[in-house]
């Protein structure tokens, strides 16, 4: 039998020496097409109000300053095309989080954008915001229903256990800091379509909604990806926001249009890991062995559902992370805040709900003054 070459071989990245010469191109290294425009942003600086008016006129006297685009601007409907469709393109009538996009200026360079974004005034009516998890808990403020998973008889093997403790544990955000930040450049071609350069981990997704936002056949939407500077999940949905506000602008002002959010921008507009807040009791017996589990996760989604579904079942999955548990009980609330949407990113869940097993597994260690690894085992 001829020996397999591939196993210990050593295959070199695809762009590897393009990236260490310097030479791999990313989409802000491509060259732009003559009479090609910029956007940049402009944020709620509130988290939840109602939105009166936008006052543009200063900004669009400053130099360079080709347009202001707002909800009513668009050509198709206003909402981001992802499973929930609760997410607008850009905020019309209510303004659900600080850092919402409301408006869109779009100038001759980046540096313009920036400015005349700066000067444009927002009336805002200040309404009451939920900002935490227990404000949301209290308010029953859900994203989509709690779920309850259940096995076993989890009151009665708790109430048989020798031993039971109780904790509530917290596990914060994170952001994805991709050394690449979010771009997105839209070039318009002839009959109604559409070339996006996006720096993205879905492609097929964004082509859906742009597709979608632009109320023209998904055909007529090509969506280019050479490679990403990073994305770590934070590019898997929201890169999705920044593609469709460049092809908006660009069927809207027919000419070649680039959106590259700077990093305070895109700390503000994008979202992050979700924050869960967990609560449980654990029954044990004197040699360690786990009888009983009830918990409690609580996670922050933010302002609208964007991956929360996906990413709280995947939570709720990998409580029990390797070990079989006979009697658990698991409830899970996935809260609404005025906050980003939060989203993918590594592990999808997943290392917030080991958390809570692993937790558990180290207070009963402690408590009984035995080695972890000994419960672990």
């Amino acid at each position: 039998m001829q020996r397999s070459q591939a196993i210990s071989a050593f295959i070199g990245h695809e762009s590897a020496l393009d990236q260490i010469r310097g030479t791999a191109r990313f989409i802000d290294d491509l060259p732009e097409v003559a009479g090609s425009l910029h956007l940049a942003p402009v944020c709620s600086p509130i988290a939840h109000g109602r939105l009166i008016s936008i006052d543009a006129e200063q900004a669009l006297g400053m130099p360079g300053v080709q347009a202001l685009i707002q909800a009513g601007d668009l050509n198709g409907p206003n909402e981001i095309a992802n499973m929930a469709g609760d997410e607008p393109i850009l905020a019309q009538h209510e303004v659900s989080y600080a850092g919402q996009v409301v408006a869109l200026v779009a100038a001759r360079t980046h540096r313009e954008a920036l400015a005349a974004a700066a000067k444009v005034k927002l009336h805002i009516e200040v309404l009451p915001s939920v900002l935490s998890i227990e404000q949301a808990m209290e308010a029953r403020a859900w994203i989509t229903p709690p779920v309850l998973l259940e096995r076993g008889d989890t009151d009665g093997a708790m109430a048989k256990a020798a031993h039971r403790l109780k904790a509530q544990r917290w596990i914060g955000g994170q952001e994805h800091f991709y050394l690449e930040g979010q771009i997105a450049y839209a070039i318009p071609e002839e009959q109604d379509a559409m070339l996006v350069h996006s720096s993205t981990q879905h492609p097929g997704e964004m082509q859906h909604w742009i597709a979608h936002a632009l109320d023209v056949p998904a055909h007529r939407v090509r969506v280019l990806c050479r490679r990403m500077g990073g994305g770590f999940g934070g590019k898997e949905t929201q890169s999705g926001q920044i593609a469709v506000w460049a092809a908006v602008a660009a069927k809207r002002l027919a000419c070649p249009v680039k959106m590259r959010l700077d990093r305070d921008d895109d700390f503000k507009i994008t979202g992050k890991r979700h924050p869960f807040r967990v609560r449980y009791e654990v029954g044990f017996d004197d040699e360690g062995r786990l009888l009983a589990l009830d918990a409690e996760l609580a996670s922050d989604c933010g302002f609208s559902a964007d991956l929360s579904i996906p990413v709280n079942e995947r939570a709720l999955f990998h409580v029990d992370n390797a070990y079989y548990l006979e009697s658990l009980r698991i409830r899970s609330y996935r809260c609404r805040t005025n906050k980003q949407s939060n989203t993918a990113f590594r592990g999808f869940g997943g290392p917030q709900g080991m958390y809570v097993i692993e937790s558990a597994i180290g207070d009963v260690a402690r408590y009984l003054g035995e080695d972890a690894l000994h419960i672990r085992l």
